[in-house]
């Protein structure tokens, strides 16, 4: 028989196909070979902390379980803030806080190979910071409403006239919550899990308009009148320093009653007659001061519109109701009374 063409005489014809087959597939056989050791995974260098948790020498799989473990439950655990004796709890969850175990162990390993080692060979001590997510809006929004409930208005000084003493009523600062110092240090502890999970707010302290001590200057005199007694009184510094007799409104003509002061002043004051019936063929005319026609002799006083304190030429009136709604004082008094008191002076009609 002829052997086929292009084979060796008494060659299988399948042989060079087998020798092709090992020859390409000794390659995959030696990769799978066990005598071939892996890869190793990356580790952490030696001496890297994070916040006080060694991560030394572990891959990043085992730094963020362990991470996870020592770390995740402080860090989850709400905060809670003393503002004004009081105690106010922010739930986490309000933040949506959130702990990146495997970002902070990825923090860890470039902490570590970003500090090389010293020059006679040791590793310097490195540490890294957790990685903490939270949203920030809520937190504001928080703080703001404590703030609400904590904040307190100043309140100014202040008097009470009565018409025979005049109580004082201290001021009292108030206080605002510091909300951006809050925000702040609520953050701080957020991302921080070795710090006390309690913040104590600041607060600014808020200073009346009118303090306690400067009731003397805007209450320096001041005048109190009392109709049923017909007494006029003069307070300094809240005492009683003078007290007059006084004619007062006819029951037809009451002199008003109120907290008015004294708006202007004038010596020997021309009269002018009002248009009323009481006055008579006087309405609407003009009597200057000092004629004996004039009603309001020596000094006046203005009170309130044209109500006043001023002399009369009948000091038998004094002690009744006998005026058209001003009061009276025997003209000596009204001088004395005049010298005293300035423009402002407060003036109570009871």
């Amino acid at each position: 028989s002829v052997p086929a063409r292009g084979y060796a005489s008494g060659m299988p014809r399948a042989l060079p196909i087998a020798l092709l087959t090992l020859l390409f597939a000794a390659p995959a056989a030696s990769a799978q070979d066990p005598a071939v050791p892996a890869p190793e995974e990356p580790r952490i260098r030696a001496g890297v902390t994070v916040s006080g948790v060694d991560v030394g020498m572990l891959t990043l799989a085992e730094a963020e379980l362990k991470l996870t473990a020592e770390l995740g439950p402080a860090l989850a655990q709400d905060v809670v803030v003393r503002a004004a004796g009081r105690r106010f709890t922010l739930p986490v969850k309000k933040l949506s806080l959130a702990f990146r175990a495997d970002r902070t162990a990825q923090r860890a390993y470039n902490a570590g190979t970003a500090a090389p080692p010293a020059p006679d060979g040791t590793l310097p001590p490195a540490s890294a910071t957790p990685s903490v997510f939270f949203k920030r809006d809520p937190l504001w929004t928080w703080v703001k409403r404590v703030a609400a409930q904590v904040d307190k208005a100043p309140r100014d000084a202040r008097v009470k006239i009565k018409v025979t003493r005049i109580r004082r009523f201290p001021g009292k600062p108030g206080r605002a919550l510091k909300v951006r110092p809050l925000v702040e240090a609520v953050e701080t502890v957020l991302a921080d899990p070795l710090a006390p999970r309690e913040v104590k707010a600041d607060f600014k302290r808020l200073v009346p308009d009118v303090r306690t001590k400067e009731l003397r200057k805007l209450y320096k005199k001041v005048i109190t009148i009392d109709r049923s007694s017909f007494r006029l009184r003069l307070f300094k510094k809240f005492r009683v320093i003078k007290s007059y007799g006084v004619a007062v409104g006819l029951p037809g003509y009451p002199t008003p009653t109120g907290l008015f002061s004294i708006q202007s002043k004038q010596v020997n004051p021309t009269w002018t007659a009002p248009n009323s019936p009481w006055a008579g063929e006087m309405a609407g005319q003009q009597v200057p001061g000092g004629a004996p026609t004039n009603p309001l002799r020596a000094r006046w006083m203005g009170v309130s519109g044209a109500v006043g304190i001023h002399g009369t030429g009948q000091p038998w009136s004094i002690g009744t109701r006998a005026s058209h709604g001003c009061i009276r004082m025997t003209v000596p008094d009204v001088i004395d009374l005049f010298k005293r008191v300035e423009l402002g002076t407060p003036v109570l009609i009871r």
